[in-house]
């Protein structure tokens, strides 16, 4: 690590590298406690999450889930339903909603809020100067948030096929006829949906044995079927070897149980996972340490190893969401400001997710595999969503909540859902997990009849009803006999 002159002062408290969850929160809550921060970002303001993840894949999700419940209609009593549409138009709301949003993010915004925003490339030259638009800037303190951006794997022929990504997906004018989706995981599985729902022959092409390799097989089982049912054409255990192009045609080339496989396609849609954006800024330059998936190396606190130097959001890691990037600003907005006083461990204990496929599915904690897999020991309690009135009166009884539990208590471990609002119904196990509450909290809790919610307390009925002592029962019995 090089060593450098620490200037006696400083134009900033803070000064934070990217405007996407992560810095955004960082900066603003530098702002809220009355400290000089400089927010600097290259592109546009928001980040990934804003201009080409969350927002505009809910959009258009909504949109085709919208379409999907018109060919259901006979099933709630109606004679027929249609809907027409041009993609085009589709893809232009998706654009309207990335406009409604975009203030909450703004320049202008965050320039209310006491930021000084710049926009430009940003660049260390110090550990405590960054170089924008040929002005230096020096900060007793910097954060990086600058993201992640689709990875691309190098597989031969792929770089000739203007393939898409999450990136400039929402370029498209045109609905492919075939889609090929390179990737069964979170981002995969709800653009294929969404496509498919719209109308292209979707084949997804994952190398696992299954989609959603993270979560367990029953979650998954409902999902795949789901997509089955949808007309999704799922290879599973299949290796991308090759891309090429035949005439008009694109083909590409896998292997499958040692035999080679080829597939034709429009468009591929490469989905494998996301790379941090850990280069081209000076941290090289500077000696910050970076791990071989080109993750920002931190510690506890979020410090590289310049002490003064934060990292949060996707370019560090270990959990690729916008809910857990700002968890993470918290903790180094408040350690840079403030932790020669104090400094804060970041706290991954309770961290929610969800895939927003049809059905849903949301989870917290541990699962089964996980469990298994770091020898924890665990009970599991199951209440299938068939069985909740709401469920029934919505036409939507399928899924099940899932909790586990420490054997013979009702301490939770972790809760999957899948089904409808499953996204929702998952903070209540958040909340209890979080404040440390357990099953019995859930079930005396009053849950509003006729919801969806009403699926926790049911599932932590279940619970107790398993584990109710069968001497306790037999003695019930005796008295209720005896008073008779």
């Amino acid at each position: 690590m090089k060593k450098f002159k620490k200037p006696a002062k400083f134009d900033n408290n803070l000064l934070v590298i990217g405007a996407g969850s992560g810095g955004l929160v960082s900066a603003y809550i530098a702002a809220a406690v009355q400290s000089r921060v400089t927010l600097i970002e290259k592109h546009k303001m928001g980040g990934d999450c804003l201009n080409s993840g969350c927002v505009p894949s809910k959009a258009l999700i909504h949109a085709a889930r919208f379409l999907a419940s018109t060919r259901r209609a006979q099933e709630l009593g109606f004679t027929s339903a249609h809907a027409d549409f041009d993609f085009a138009n589709i893809m232009q709301h998706v654009q309207k909603v990335i406009q409604q949003v975009a203030p909450h993010d703004s320049v202008e915004r965050y320039r209310s809020l006491g930021v000084h925003v710049v926009e430009g490339q940003a660049r260390l030259i110090s550990p405590y100067q960054v170089e924008v638009n040929g002005q230096i800037i020096s900060s007793r303190n910097i954060i990086i948030a600058t993201g992640a951006q689709p990875f691309v794997p190098p597989i031969p022929g792929l770089q000739e096929m203007d393939y898409l990504t999450s990136d400039n997906l929402w370029d498209l004018k045109k609905l492919p006829a075939r889609l090929l989706v390179l990737g069964g995981g979170p981002i995969g599985c709800e653009l294929s949906q969404c496509f498919a729902r719209f109308g292209s022959k979707v084949t997804i092409v994952e190398i696992a044995p299954r989609l959603m390799i993270r979560e367990d097989e029953d979650v998954v089982e409902q999902l795949t079927a789901q997509f089955i049912q949808e007309g999704i054409d799922i290879k599973s255990d299949h290796k991308a070897t090759a891309f090429r192009r035949e005439g008009d045609k694109k083909i590409m080339l896998a292997e499958y149980q040692g035999k080679e496989v080829t597939l034709e396609f429009d468009e591929v849609l490469v989905a494998v996972g996301r790379t941090a954006n850990s280069s081209g800024f000076g941290l090289q330059e500077l000696g910050v340490e970076i791990s071989l998936r080109r993750s920002i190396e931190v510690n506890p606190f979020l410090q590289t190893n310049y002490k003064n130097i934060y990292a949060v959001g996707d370019v560090v890691g270990p959990y690729q969401f916008t809910h857990t990037a700002a968890h993470q600003a918290w903790y180094a907005a408040v350690n840079a400001l403030f932790g020669h006083f104090k400094k804060f461990r970041v706290d991954y204990s309770v961290i929610p997710f969800a895939t927003f496929s049809d059905p849903e599915i949301a989870r917290v904690g541990l699962n089964e595999q996980d469990a298994k897999q770091q020898q924890i020991a665990y009970e599991v309690t199951i209440y299938h969503l068939d069985d909740l009135d709401r469920a029934i009166a919505d036409s939507a009884a399928r899924g099940f909540v899932k909790v586990l539990s420490v054997p013979g208590k009702d301490k939770i471990l972790g809760a999957t859902i899948v089904g409808e609002h499953a996204a929702e119904l998952i903070a209540e196990f958040v909340s209890a997990m979080k404040n440390k509450t357990g099953l019995n909290q859930i079930l005396s809790t009053i849950h509003i009849y006729p919801t969806w919610n009403e699926a926790n307390k049911y599932a932590a009925g279940n619970w107790k009803k398993a584990h109710t002592r069968p001497f306790v029962m037999n003695f019930l019995e005796k008295f209720h006999r005896w008073m008779r």
